[in-house]
């Protein structure tokens, strides 16, 4: 605030509460010099929340003592940090060779966001399940068919064979035994099955991955043949 605006706040401060004013002239010269002097760097406005004036009405409506700047500054320094814990740098749009304007624009944001002047900047939260999927994502996924490009895929077979050889098996029509839960190891739909190691006590000391137990596979069968059939008999009605 320049001594303006200061004069504009004692004086609507002097409205509200008349201890504040000063009489002599030469106290009042005094008076805004020291409001100046303090509040010279606090704007008295801002598009994002920020109002001097509403902060002095509320210390009048709220404390019985007079309103000093300090009760002006400390909310306006509360302000501005809580607005810079909550930005998230953006990444600059300047070329990121040239390291004067990288850091000449990160600190201009982040004294725009500091006095009020533009919104912190927050990161994306990274979402979890199908909730946040995007629906232009969604439609992506469906037309190519899997987020890994065939490429890709094809690249990967010599690493994971097993998951290699279930995708071959369900391309040919066959089921998909990790679709079920099997109901000999507990796995999960999704989940490998494992192996139990029991101890010379006869209790189990832990568990190791296997191969896709018999009755998982059948189950697996089970449910597809099922699925077929209900399938076909819309079709057949």
């Amino acid at each position: 605030m320049d001594r303006r605006e200061i004069a504009a706040l004692l004086a609507y401060i002097g409205r509200l509460d008349p201890r504040t004013i000063r009489t002599d002239q030469g106290e009042a010269r005094d008076q805004l010099a020291q409001w100046h002097e303090l509040l010279g760097d606090v704007p008295t406005a801002t598009p994002h929340g920020w109002d001097a004036l509403a902060t002095a009405r509320r210390h009048i409506r709220t404390s019985p003592y007079p309103v000093l700047p300090a009760d002006i500054a400390r909310p306006w320094e509360s302000y501005r940090r809580d607005r810079l814990a909550r930005h998230s740098d953006p990444t600059p749009s300047v070329d990121p060779d040239d390291q004067a304007a990288w850091r000449a624009e990160l600190v201009g944001t982040r004294r725009a966001v500091a006095t009020g002047t533009a919104q912190p900047a927050q990161a994306r939260g990274i979402t979890t399940g199908r909730a946040g999927v995007s629906p232009r994502l969604e439609a992506r996924l469906r037309e190519i068919g899997s987020c890994i490009p065939p490429a890709a895929r094809a690249a990967l077979v010599p690493y994971r064979p097993a998951r290699a050889a279930r995708e071959a098996a369900v391309a040919q029509g066959l089921p998909d035994a990790l679709s079920v839960r099997c109901t000999w190891c507990l796995a999960q739909p999704g989940e490998s099955c494992r192996r139990r190691r029991i101890g010379a006590d006869g209790a189990a000391r832990g568990t190791a991955p296997c191969a896709t137990h018999p009755s998982r596979l059948d189950l697996a069968a089970a449910q597809q043949a099922q699925l077929t059939e209900q399938t076909q008999q819309p079709a057949l009605a």
